[in-house]
């Protein structure tokens, strides 16, 4: 399984995505962005905007945003 999860320590929003992946056991890379909106420019490449968090999975062929609709992703696309 491919999935990517675009990510900012201390990011709140981010830390609960973290868990649903975890809780779920759902197998991921993250990939931590800086703190500059104009320094993540490969979220702004894969998603087409510099928020965090935003999750990839290849496997689905799935790039979002927005941390309540990726907790509902993991829910029931992704949970095991």
């Amino acid at each position: 399984m491919a999935i990517t999860l675009y990510s900012l320590d201390g990011c709140p929003y981010c830390e609960k995505v973290h868990d649903a992946l975890d809780e779920n056991g759902v197998e991921y890379e993250t990939e931590w962005v800086e703190a500059l909106h104009s320094k993540r420019d490969e979220v702004k490449r894969v998603s087409g905007q510099r928020g965090v968090p935003v999750l990839v999975d290849d496997d689905h062929g799935v790039t979002m945003s927005e941390s309540e609709n990726i907790l509902r992703y993991v829910e029931q696309t992704l949970a095991r």
